[in-house]
């Protein structure tokens, strides 16, 4: 269970870890583009909107999202599973209801703590290649030790940056593809929007 819920954490994660990560190791253009999109995204302290994702299978599933920088983040999957990710800053829980259980990673300890510092780091050459055309702005990115062997691409509207989707492909040339839309800015989360119940997580983990 622990492997399923490291799993599905990184089915989340590119979209947002990605603004972290990017580089100039693919030429000054797609350096600037690159530092284009970081900086549209530092500027960005609170999100929230829908999602869709599309499994390698055809499979479908969706919900809410809701980013509030410095250090928290919520993903809520509709459906029986009442699948759930939560960083309240410290930590970062995957919670699935349907088994009854609940994965706890330390913040500090993965990839989500680039996006949501209060600064984006743009150090590192993770970026392959970088496009752009009328409507979009395209970027694929690898790194193993965030990603293991998947690579990942990222949609971006070419003129205002804001993310559209992104793809996992991973080392079986498996997609997933993830779609937001309904997407607002600026709004005021309630504290209890990323409140962890560390009680209960206790409870899960030793079998309550």
């Amino acid at each position: 269970m622990a492997a399923f819920a490291r799993r599905s954490l990184t089915l989340i994660l590119p979209a947002f870890l990605v603004l972290a990560a990017l580089a100039a190791g693919t030429g000054q253009a797609a350096a600037d583009t690159a530092q284009r999109i970081a900086d549209h995204f530092s500027r960005v302290r609170t999100m929230t909107g829908d999602f869709v994702q599309f499994g390698p299978r055809g499979e479908q599933t969706g919900g809410k999202f809701y980013i509030e920088r410095p250090g928290k983040l919520r993903f809520d999957y509709e459906g029986s599973s009442g699948f759930r990710v939560i960083s309240d800053g410290t930590s970062v829980v995957v919670w699935n209801k349907k088994m009854n259980t609940a994965d706890v990673y330390p913040l500090s300890q993965t990839p989500l703590k680039l996006l949501l510092d209060r600064r984006i780091d743009l150090s590192g050459d993770k970026v392959q290649s970088v496009e752009e055309d009328e409507e979009l702005a395209t970027i694929r990115l690898a790194d193993r030790r965030a990603f293991g062997s998947s690579t990942i691409t990222m949609m971006f509207d070419a003129e205002s940056y804001a993310l559209r989707q992104w793809t996992i492909t991973d080392a079986q040339g498996r997609d997933t593809t993830v779609m937001i839309y309904n997407v607002q800015q600026g709004v005021t989360f309630d504290p209890s929007v990323f409140k962890i119940d560390y009680r209960r997580v206790n409870q899960l983990n030793r079998g309550y």
